[in-house]
């Protein structure tokens, strides 16, 4: 399999996360299936199933994140520099038509969030700007329509 690009705030916070569900949520799940278990009749017993059914989603979500981790590539961005947008780089832009600047990091699939301004390397924005310079315009066509950035500002932090 291919190496996950990843920056090191994204591997701290999955690996935090892994470690939370494997020693504190993994733990009181278990006390829930048997405290349910103990109420009597399984086959009728809501909060016994609830509780199977969250430990099934976090045993997933732990097996995910393993794997995840496991192929991590972590990249040190505050190595990186220069002008030509890349992996790591935290690109402002405004939107031509409305004048709108907008701050995103391009980082890994997995710790992409659009609403901390974080986008994946996979994603339409985050491909078109990739090797983009301060001052270039980009194309990107999204569900909503076309929309027209310049670039204002490049950095690795």
């Amino acid at each position: 399999m291919d190496k996950i690009p990843m920056t090191i705030a994204g591997h701290k916070a999955l690996s935090e996360e892994l470690v939370r569900r494997s020693s504190v949520d993994r733990p009181n799940i278990i006390a829930d299936i048997s405290e349910a278990r103990a109420h009597g009749d399984l086959s009728e017993n809501a909060e016994y199933h609830a509780a199977k059914e969250q430990q099934s989603l976090n045993e997933g979500r732990i097996q995910e994140l393993e794997s995840i981790l496991a192929l991590a590539d972590v990249i040190d961005v505050t190595k990186l520099s220069g002008h030509t947008i890349k992996f790591g780089a935290t690109v402002e832009l405004v939107d031509e038509d409305t004048e709108k600047e907008k701050t995103y990091q391009i980082v890994g699939n997995p710790e992409a969030n659009a609403s901390e301004g974080k986008i994946s390397l996979s994603s339409p924005i985050a491909r078109a700007l990739i090797g983009k310079e301060v001052g270039d315009s980009i194309e990107v066509t999204a569900p909503g329509g076309s929309k027209s950035y310049e670039v204002l500002k490049v950095s690795y932090i």
